[in-house]
Parts: C-alpha cells; structure tokens; sequence
C-alpha cells in the first residue's frame, strides 16, 4: 500500500510539472507579425532575432521602407542567403540597403515549403509591391485614375437617380390602378396589401442602391494601384458570396423539386375530397356519415389534416430544415403557439360542436339567452347574429355551448320561421268563430306566408276564458317585430268587425243565464260550416 501511495504521488507530481511547462510554452509564445508595402502583404515572420520579437522586426522593417525614395524603389531587388546565431536566411536588399531577411524559423510547418521555394514567393510579392508604389506616384497613372473614378462617379450618380425615379413611377402607377379599378375584384386585394407593396418596393431600391454604390467603390479602387488589393479583396468577397448563393441554390434545387411534388400531389388529393364534399353540401350526392350542413366543415377539416400530412412529408426536403436556426425557430413557435392557443383550442372545439349538432346555420332564426336574431356568420371561434334592431351581435361559441339555442328555423325547414300570439276570449264567443277570425287576421298581414296555412291551437280552457295560440310561418325573421304588430292590428279589427269581445271576462258573481254558445251561433261569421 505504501508502494502505491508514493507511485501515486510521483504520478500527480509529473502531471502537475507537464502542466506548468505546458503553460510557461504557451506564455512565451512569440505572436507572429506581417510585413505590408503598398497594402500588399509580402511575408510573414514568426521568430525571434538576437531578442527582437517578429512585432519589433516589423516596425523597423517598415521603418526602413518608409525612406526609400523613387529612385532607391527603381534599383533592382536583390536576394542572398545569410545566415545569423546559426539560423539560415535569405537577405532581401533593393540596391546596396538590406531591408529583412527571411529566415527558416519564419516558415509555416504547415505548408511544408523550403526556404527557397518561400523566398521565392515573397520575392514576386515584393516585386510587385514595388512596381505598384512607382505607378502610384507616375503622373500618368493618377490622372488616369481620377478621370475614370469621377466618370465611373457620374455614371453611379445617373443609375441611383434613374433607379429611384422608376421606382417611384411604378409605384405611382399601381397606386392609380388600384383607385381606377376599386369594383374590380380582381385588384382589389392589392389596395389593402399597398403598404406590403410599398416596404418591398423601398426594400428593392435599398438593395439596388447598395449594390451600385458596393460596384462603384470596387472600380474607384481598382483604378489606382496602391489601393487595387483592397478592390480585389472586395471583388473576391462578392465573388465567393454570389458563388456560395449559386451553390446553395443548386444543391437545393434537388430537395425543392421534391417539395413541390409533394405538395402538387397533396393538392390534388385535397381537390379530390373538396369535390366530393361540394357536391354533398349542393345536394348533388350523397355520402353515408355525412350530413348536407356538415358537409363544408368536415371538408376543411380533412383539408387541414390532408395539408398538414403534406407538409410533414415535405419539411424534411427543405434545403434549411436541418439547420439548428430552422429548429430553434420551429421550436419557439411551438412553445408561443402551445402557450397562446388554450382559449382558441377551446373555441374551435366549440365551433366543431355547434356544426356537428346542427344547433344552428346561416339564416336560422335563432334565441340565444337575451340575443334574439339570424344568424349571419357561423365561424370557427364566433358566430354572428343580426338583431331585430339590425345590429351584428358577436357570441364566442364557448358562451354558445354553455346557453341554451332556441332555432326557429331548423324544425321548419322551407317553410320558414314560425311565430305566434296570443288571446284569451270569453266562453260566451264561439271557438270556431275565434278561429277564423284568428286566421284572416293573419291572411291580411303581409310578412306572412299563405302555404303553409297559419293555423289556431286552444292552449288551455281556464276558469273565465279560452286561451287560443295563432301560428304563421314568416319569410322575414327579422321584420318579426313590426309583422306580429301589423298581426296585432289585424286581430283587433277582424274582433271589432264582427263584434265579438277580446277583453277576457271576470266574474264576481254567478250570471244569470249560463255562459254558453248556442247551436245556431257556432258557425258565426267568419267561420264557415264544413
């Protein structure tokens, strides 16, 4: 256990100094340095000589080319090998002034060149970093230079203006479409998308105005040789982004062609189902399991469940669908949706309910709590319900479920909404009197359908009087109000005409004579004898 112990001990030993030289290397790591002339990168120094670091060999390299004049620039350049504290190199000179020396501490091990074959290469760099610096100060070139920058100036200036003016002209011009063709309801969608059409088109002509400006600048700098590596640098960048664009738009081409296979054939399915269910909601055909007032829903239903078994098939061909920002999204938009749609779950399954039931369509007559009206709009969260005083009134389907639907409508079918009203006349005046008088009341009202005939029930046979109910069909649900009025009035005088009493009597005490019809009156005028 002892022998252990101190193994151990010697192991944690020798980890911890492996650890602390590991670090010590790391700290005195020497940073490598670029030399630059005439922004052209010439070399890379990455050691150390007689303790100046690759930073402090830079500067006074720089330093050193910062006095050359234009006549020491026109000597040739010269390359020698040399060798210092034992490190060989090769002396880079332009005349008789040695300017650096390249030595083999400074090569990348990772490219696996010979000190030859980088001289080489920073050679030509150099070379032409010279050659760059005497055309620049050449009269010649820069005048050159500045007229073709100022025309190339002009010609961007033109573009911009004119990109801006077309700009401005089409959108003009479909703005003056959209007021000339407001009843076209081919257009007239586009008047509400006009602010979307507009941020697109300034979108556009940002994009438009970027673009000339970034090819404008690259030119400028292409024209004068000590800035033309920043020109190509831009060029490349444009280059290799248009470039990448082109092949990711290819290597998605593959996936998109299967998307819309996918989704041309889910359409087609979905057309299929929404025919078949058009020609059962028209009465045209009959399904087994599925009524004519169902018809529509379940239609979109199962166009929601044929879509979105589409889209599932499809979403894993979509060229970013595997992409952790396409996942993250698609998993914050799950979360909001799951934590935003609790109450619109609960209205939809509703809406489901109120179709399936068949409580109630567009155009029922319809009592709802105290909302007395037609239906004019049945949707999935809410249904609306014009009143009699021609007022949209908007009922969650939730507060539908949870009250009580009284439909005027669906038990009559063609024949329209039923009313009624109310008499009580005394025993003294003959039923069949009453009823025909009851009935001609209501042949004279207009609002009041003649087929079906209206027709008199006796509801009850109270202790002074007879309560008789008038029923009628009526075509306007909503002129209820002002047709039971004119029903009303009808009563009154087809009551007045023939002399019989709407007052309900009240007795305190017993008549003489019984209260009683006799034969020769059943048959009053109106009434007629069978």
């Amino acid at each position: 256990m002892r022998r252990l112990g101190a193994l151990i001990w010697k192991v944690i030993f020798l980890l911890s100094v492996a650890l602390s030289l590991n670090a010590q290397a790391k700290a005195l790591a020497v940073p490598e340095a670029v030399v630059s002339f005439a922004n052209r990168e010439i070399a890379v120094l990455r050691t150390s000589v007689q303790g100046a670091t690759p930073e402090v060999r830079v500067r006074r390299i720089e330093e050193r080319l910062r006095l050359l004049e234009e006549k020491d620039l026109a000597k040739p350049l010269v390359r020698s090998p040399t060798e210092v504290e034992h490190q060989k190199g090769e002396l880079f000179s332009i005349g008789d002034r040695a300017i650096f020396v390249l030595f083999e501490a400074d090569l990348d091990e990772e490219a696996k060149l010979s000190l030859d074959a980088a001289a080489d290469q920073v050679e030509v760099r150099f070379k032409a970093a010279i050659a760059a610096t005497l055309e620049q100060r050449s009269g010649p070139v820069l005048l050159k230079g500045l007229l073709l920058s100022m025309m190339a100036t002009a010609i961007a200036g033109v573009l911009l203006v004119a990109i801006q003016r077309l700009t401005v002209f089409l959108l003009a011009r479909l703005q003056s479409r959209i007021q000339s063709a407001r009843e076209d309801s081919r257009v007239r969608w586009v008047e509400h998308a006009w602010l979307l059409f507009r941020r697109l088109a300034q979108l556009i002509l940002a994009f438009l105005w970027v673009s000339v400006a970034y090819l404008w600048f690259i030119y400028i700098l292409s024209n004068f040789p000590i800035t033309q590596p920043y020109a190509d640098k831009l060029s490349g960048f444009l280059a290799g982004l248009l470039a990448l664009l082109g092949h990711g738009a290819i290597s998605a081409l593959p996936g998109l062609l299967t998307v819309a296979v996918i989704l041309f054939l889910t359409k087609a399915v979905n057309d299929v189902i929404a025919n078949v269910f058009d020609n059962v909601d028209k009465g045209r055909s009959i399904v087994p399991g599925i009524h004519k007032d169902t018809a529509h829903a379940t239609r979109r239903l199962i166009a929601v469940l044929v879509w979105g078994f589409g889209v599932a098939v499809a979403y894993p061909f979509l060229p970013l669908a595997e992409s952790d920002a396409f996942k993250g999204l698609s998993v914050m938009f799950g979360f909001m949706l799951t934590l935003g749609s609790a109450g619109i779950v609960t209205q939809m399954m509703s809406g489901l309910v109120l179709i399936y039931s068949r409580a109630l369509k567009v155009g029922d007559f319809v009592s709802i709590g105290d909302v007395m009206g037609v239906v004019k709009e049945s949707g999935v969260l809410s249904t609306k319900i014009i009143n009699m005083r021609n007022e949209e009134v908007t009922i969650p389907n939730a507060v539908l479920i949870g009250n009580p639907i009284k439909n005027y409508t669906s038990a009559g079918g063609e024949r329209g909404a039923l009313i009624s009203t109310t008499v009580t006349i005394g025993y003294d005046t003959p039923w069949r009197q009453v009823h025909a008088m009851l009935i001609s009341a209501a042949e004279e009202t207009n609002g009041l359908r003649l087929d079906p005939k209206p027709f008199v029930m006796q509801k009850s046979l109270q202790d002074f009087y007879v309560e008789y109910e008038l029923y009628a069909y009526v075509d306007r649900p909503l002129e209820r109000i002002l047709i039971i009025s004119q029903l009303h009035a009808n009563i009154q005088d087809q009551f007045n005409t023939h002399g019989a009493q709407i007052m309900s009597p009240h007795f305190v005490l017993q008549p003489r004579n019984n209260v009683v019809v006799n034969r020769e009156n059943w048959y009053a005028p109106p009434a007629e004898k069978p």
